[in-house]
């Protein structure tokens, strides 16, 4: 519970401390105060700025392994707790963000954090990023959380359910055909392969399948051998 405590501190600020009969503070605030404050409003206006994120991420990070105040024995002695604590510092932020009905990219954040730990919540993250995002990027990043945690079933799950070949960024088709193939699903990855020509993208088309298509090809010969 303290731990949570000083995380909300470290994330939100402290409470506003009444200035009735006390002198002006003569403290100035840190040097990356500024920043943190313009971070905050780039991702008010716009929750899905992953460079904004990344940087204000890096703050609540760093901030989160520090003691405060000049107590140097308050801070994380141990390299996992202080990881525990970034990470929850960083969790804290995406579930701040992810507030808003257009934010996707925290949600992004949110699943990535608690994939080991909470697969289905992570998915239902994924799936809540992926109807949030008409444009297909949500999708991408959420098929590769789900790749990088070798997890490429659940991908082909959430990218079946979502993937609208036409309209969307047609990077979502490249990672179906490669969690087919860690699925060891070479049929399917041909279908998505195959699906991908209905993009009007001609020329984003013609490059994947460039790319693609080898990997397919060696996925198919060893089923038939």
């Amino acid at each position: 519970m303290a731990l949570l405590q000083r995380l909300r501190r470290l994330v939100l600020g402290p409470p506003p401390a009444s200035t009735v009969g006390s002198r002006r503070p003569t403290s100035t605030p840190p040097p990356e105060a500024g920043q943190e404050d313009r971070l905050r409003t780039r991702l008010v206006a716009d929750p899905n700025d992953a460079r904004s994120f990344g940087a204000l991420a890096e703050i609540v990070r760093r901030r989160a392994g520090e003691a405060p105040g000049d107590d140097p024995l308050s801070a994380p002695a141990d390299p996992e707790e202080r990881q525990r604590a970034a990470d929850l510092a960083v969790w804290s932020l995406a579930e701040e963000l992810a507030g808003s009905p257009k934010a996707w990219f925290p949600l992004i954040e949110l699943a990535r954090l608690s994939v080991e730990d909470d697969r289905e919540g992570a998915l239902r993250r994924l799936a809540t990023a992926a109807e949030r995002d008409p444009s297909g990027k949500a999708l991408t990043e959420g098929l590769a959380v789900l790749r990088e945690a070798g997890l490429p079933v659940e991908a082909l799950g959430l990218g079946v359910g979502h993937w609208r070949v036409r309209e969307q960024d047609p990077a979502v088709g490249r990672q179906l055909v490669l969690a087919a193939l860690e699925a060891e699903r070479p049929a399917e990855a041909r279908h998505h392969l195959d699906a991908l020509r209905l993009h009007p993208n001609e020329s984003a088309v013609r490059s994947l399948r460039d790319e693609l298509e080898p990997a397919v090809e060696r996925a198919e010969r060893r089923v038939s051998e």
